[in-house]
């Protein structure tokens, strides 16, 4: 669940395993940022698959659009804003849960909070191996570019070009200025 992505995201993978063939694929153009840290993607193309939510005796199906990414992830797929408008679910974040309406009352969809700290630790540690050793060395040269000069006081102040002197209080005949 991701309630920030405007997208539903499936990796090629995936889809693989599903034993679809990729020729179903619609092409598109408009690549998204976001899923790969610090770069942006563009999706080998777009495909339409039902999505059923629920059990035997209570469920619901609708068709979701999904835009496949070739490259690896740590799930299966990505259910975003799309994917809750068409089923009007509700995801609650703090309880790891989704529910929706179904034709026999309430469909609850929920996992442990052990699952969800174990997907986090794969999420995280696949992040960190995307960025290769090449980004990291231009990370860490803009954050020492950027660290301050520790050798300076940190009371001192040194005034920059275009400075200008102004009275503090123009009404007041002291003249202390800033």
């Amino acid at each position: 669940m991701d309630g920030g992505s405007g997208l539903n995201i499936m990796y090629a993978k995936t889809l693989d395993e599903m034993s679809v063939d990729q020729t179903h694929l619609r092409p598109v153009q408009a690549p998204f940022h976001g899923v790969v840290p610090g770069r942006q993607a563009v999706p080998l193309g777009q495909i339409d698959l039902p999505v059923t939510f629920g059990d035997r005796s209570n469920y619901r199906t609708e068709t979701l659009t999904f835009d496949v990414v070739g490259f690896p992830g740590t799930f299966h797929a990505i259910l975003g804003q799309p994917c809750y408008v068409k089923f009007m679910a509700v995801p609650n974040y703090t309880y790891l849960k989704l529910k929706m309406l179904g034709p026999h009352g309430v469909i609850t969809i929920g996992t442990s909070f052990q699952r969800a700290y174990e997907c986090e630790v794969e999420c995280c540690g696949h992040a960190s191996t995307v960025i290769t050793s090449e980004e990291l060395t231009t990370l860490r040269e803009e954050v020492i570019e950027g660290t301050p000069d520790t050798k300076k006081l940190s009371g001192s102040f040194e005034s920059a070009e275009g400075s200008r002197d102004v009275l503090l209080d123009p009404s007041s005949f002291e003249g202390k200025k800033v």
